[in-house]
């Protein structure tokens, strides 16, 4: 066991956090099979098992998560010593990896991202994308994007692009064959495209108006995976699509989409970067997360005079 060095444990904390030897192989640079040999490797110089795995999955043993939670922390004192190093260069570097859902991403990330790479061309970054709340500590991520409302109270958030407004819209034709609804709950008899989350769940869609709040459970032909999908389907005459204003601006102007319930449809805090707490933040972050809140500061147009979502 003395024979362990630091470097025989990255893979072991690669597969920790990503639980795919796939994704794990692509962090560190290797094959999945040599992932696969250094991690057996590994496991012979312990003489336990550190993970099960199967053909479908894989997961921790109570070795593995034992070991986990005791040299985790450590790697990340020694990743804050070093990004710590940075503050003596002219300008950061490193490697920043976000975790978003794919419309935020689309919608307000990559803009920032492609200004803030030009400011700083040597910083990198990585885009992850999934519509699931997941921990991003655990999950190996710098930090996430979501929404303000379902930020655990134990993270550091910082607004990231404008307010948003949900917009529930469907394509000419679509009302030309049912009436449009002057209600949240008509929309229980009209063919709506539904949104299921990764996680299987469907999305309820939410309204607000005068201080009364409600949750419909659409009904509809057609579930898609993908918020993108689904004003795709709706311009398509597939249902009534439940949008951001920001999707559907563009087809509303064109006359592709025709909006209905607005006085039901809510403004939102907005999308939000998140964080944990740290002693020392990475010099990357630390350069990212000031570049929001200068662009935070600056004038613009507030999207409660365009549009926004769910």
């Amino acid at each position: 066991m003395r024979n362990i060095s630091p470097s025989d444990l990255m893979p072991f904390l690669a597969l920790a956090r990503h639980l795919s030897f796939r994704r794990a192989a692509d962090e560190i640079g290797c094959t999945p099979s040599a992932l696969s040999h250094a991690l057996k490797a590994l496991e012979e110089k312990l003489d336990l098992r550190l993970f099960n795995r199967t053909t479908r999955s894989v997961a921790l043993t109570e070795a593995g998560e034992r070991l986990l939670a005791r040299v985790a922390p450590a790697f990340r004192d020694i990743d804050d010593a070093l990004d710590d190093l940075n503050n003596l260069r002219g300008a950061p570097v490193g490697r920043l990896r976000l975790n978003a859902a794919r419309v935020s991403a689309k919608m307000v990330l990559l803009p920032v991202v492609a200004r803030f790479l030009e400011a700083y061309p040597r910083i990198s970054i990585e885009i992850v994308v999934e519509d699931d709340l997941v921990d991003v500590v655990s999950k190996g991520f710098d930090a996430g994007i979501r929404f303000g409302e379902v930020i655990a109270q134990d993270m550091i958030a910082v607004p990231i692009g404008s307010r948003q407004r949900s917009a529930i819209v469907a394509a000419p034709s679509v009302f030309e064959r049912y009436p449009r609804p002057r209600a949240p709950d008509e929309l229980k008899d009209l063919p709506c495209i539904g949104l299921r989350f990764e996680s299987g769940r469907l999305y309820e869609w939410e309204f607000e108006r005068g201080g009364i709040a409600l949750s419909v459970e659409v009904n509809g032909p057609l579930v898609v995976g993908d918020q993108d999908l689904m004003v795709e389907a709706a311009l398509l005459g597939a249902g009534i699509a439940y949008a951001f204003e920001d999707q559907i601006e563009k087809h509303i102007a064109e006359n592709r989409l025709v909006r209905v319930l607005e006085d039901w449809c809510p403004y939102y805090g907005g999308f939000h970067l998140y964080y944990p707490s740290r002693r020392q933040m990475p010099a990357a972050l630390r350069a990212f997360v000031d570049f929001l809140k200068a662009a935070n500061l600056r004038p613009r147009r507030e999207s409660g005079d365009r549009l926004g979502s769910p």
